[in-house]
């Protein structure tokens, strides 16, 4: 991007957040800056739950057509996809995702969400947008905008995903079985960002390989055979196994797996019993698994069946009466592992944007995310997800010299600094972009 000799109002109103790198792509997002914060606050205020988002994705679709994007709706549930077409070129994918979570809000703001619904279990929830999808919605439009306006800067096909059902595992599933590779365009390049509760606004950070992680919900059903407490030689005692169970596991992690390995197997829930001198017939437990390598989530799933059934049979239990391991296939989230290729490219394009010093390495985190899907369709394109910075900067340094925890995603009290960390989204997305587009 060409430099400005000097900055204009707008600029420097966007340098109040970050540094001032006077391009004109900076410019033209400050400009954008207060109709791109009135949507955010609008979807801030009217989250959907995952599978419901059908407001949200029309709000998407409108701003997209309103640009000139060809845009289908009602994609894998309420997914939508823009294309816009500008010449020979490859194809590069943006990816937001939309659902809230089942959260009421407590942060405080007097834009607080205070939206009321009833969940698929007929309780009533409230809904907040507390992972910041309302964030990655926002610089998308904005994204979309800047790529629009500066058509004349590069060719290719702009695609442009809005995905529902994140939270569930559910979105990227749905929409990638409907033909978003196959009936739309197949990307040449996949981009996304997340926003980060541990990074200050206006940086950016960078994880190359493995960046999220598997994840699989497992439930086990520890059988036995039930009778007075008073008595229980007479029993099988199903608390005492599935207690057995929950320490054994441990040592699939720190006997069975590679210590090189990362891995985290969770007992999350343990419910058993109905009063305090009768032992039950069957105690059931919920378990997370967590790891980066497939081969090692593989390995975490076979040793627990195995450990369960061997625990089972040192306590005498018939065959019949083994443990039930049941592995949610429908809910499992593969790990997103960031083309190392692609993050070059990507980190380069937005430290020549927003500086190199507000560009970070940042860590792999076990938490999942179905982003990681798009890579591993059968057409392999790179992808990479980047954080953004979306904690205030002096509440970040306050964190950093008390050494209290700043408020984390999925938090009621997580609070984005949304101004700066939108501006920063925009303008790191938009330039990766045009890299792409000029550099196949």
């Amino acid at each position: 991007m060409r430099l400005l000799k000097s900055c204009s109002l707008a600029l420097l109103i966007s340098c109040h957040w970050t540094p001032c790198y006077a391009s004109e792509l900076a410019e033209s997002t400050a400009k954008a800056m207060p109709s791109l914060e009135a949507l955010y606050l609008h979807l801030h205020q009217n989250p959907e739950l995952s599978y419901h988002e059908k407001d949200s994705s029309a709000r998407i679709a409108k701003e997209l057509a309103s640009l000139g994007f060809q845009v289908t709706e009602n994609v894998g549930g309420y997914g939508v996809v823009g294309l816009l077409k500008n010449g020979e070129g490859p194809t590069v994918m943006i990816r937001a995702d939309t659902d809230g979570l089942p959260i009421i809000e407590e942060t405080g703001k007097s834009y607080a969400s205070k939206v009321i619904t009833t969940d698929a279990n007929n309780n009533k929830v409230g809904v907040m947008h507390g992972c910041g999808h309302d964030i990655h919605m926002t610089s998308l439009v904005g994204t979309a905008q800047q790529l629009v306006a500066t058509k004349a800067n590069w060719q290719g096909t702009l695609m442009m995903v809005a995905q529902p059902a994140e939270e569930v595992g559910g979105g990227a599933k749905a929409m990638l079985k409907q033909g978003l590779f196959t009936d739309f365009d197949t990307p040449d390049y996949i981009l996304g960002l997340h926003v980060s509760a541990s990074i200050p606004a206006g940086k950016v950070g960078m994880v190359s390989g493995y960046a999220l992680a598997n994840v699989d919900s497992v439930d086990i059903t520890v059988k036995g055979k039930g009778g007075h407490g008073a008595y229980p030689h007479l029993t099988k005692d199903p608390v005492v196994l599935a207690s057995r169970i929950v320490l054994a596991l441990q040592t699939i992690a720190s006997r069975e797996l590679s210590p090189l390995e990362p891995s985290v197997i969770t007992v999350g829930s343990i419910h058993g019993g109905s009063k305090h001198n009768i032992i039950s017939d069957e105690v059931k437990l919920q378990l997370t698994l967590r790891s980066y390598n497939p081969e090692v989530r593989l390995q975490q799933i076979a040793a627990l069946k195995r450990l369960t059934q061997g625990i089972a049979m040192s306590a005498g239990l018939d065959e019949s009466l083994y443990p039930d391991v049941y592995v949610h296939e429908e809910e499992r989230i593969p790990s997103t592992y960031n083309d190392p290729v692609l993050v070059s490219r990507v980190r380069a394009s937005i430290e020549s944007e927003i500086g190199q010093d507000n560009v970070i390495d940042a860590l792999p985190v076990m938490a999942g995310e179905d982003f990681g899907l798009y890579g591993l369709t059968a057409e392999k394109r790179p992808i990479t997800l980047f954080w953004l910075g979306a904690v205030n900067p002096s509440q970040y340094q306050l964190s950093l010299e008390s050494g209290n925890a700043l408020p984390s995603l999925h938090s009621n009290q997580f609070a984005p600094d949304y101004a700066p960390t939108i501006n920063t989204g925009v303008r790191a997305m938009t330039k990766s972009a045009i890299d792409l587009f000029n550099r196949p």
